[in-house]
């Protein structure tokens, strides 16, 4: 798998754990520590930390590890690091603190969510957040 395809896989794995504010976008042009970020939100330490499990166990299972990861036992910003793509699970007053996907993002380099979204999700309206 590329990058592009890891990024977009974990905000499917993300998105069918019910994470909230998923938000791909594509950064290679903007730095050289990553080509993609992945960006999240749980609505509880709980939640956070079973996110980041979940998408570690299915990246897992196609053969794609995590380099790094920080902060899961915190549950409050986690980051999981593969290397062209990194995941970033915040809990929700943490995301709203630190705004990352702000300073990343240019206005044209976020991925459509129909690019990530679940078959069986695309067929059913999502309620808005």
């Amino acid at each position: 798998m590329n990058g592009r395809e890891i990024a977009l896989e974990a905000a499917r794995t993300l998105d069918s754990k019910k994470a909230m504010q998923i938000v791909v976008l594509a950064v290679s042009e903007l730095t050289v520590i990553t080509d993609y970020l992945v960006i999240a939100t749980g609505r509880s330490v709980p939640q956070v930390k079973a996110l980041a499990d979940h998408v570690q166990e299915e990246l897992a299972k196609k053969d794609i590890f995590v380099k790094r990861k920080e902060g899961v036992s915190a549950g409050h910003w986690v980051v999981l690091d593969y290397g062209d793509v990194m995941v970033h699970i915040f809990h929700e007053k943490d995301r709203d603190y630190y705004q990352l996907e702000h300073l990343w993002s240019n206005g044209e380099n976020e991925i459509a969510e129909t690019e990530w979204i679940s078959p069986s999700d695309a067929d059913q309206e999502k309620p808005q957040e």
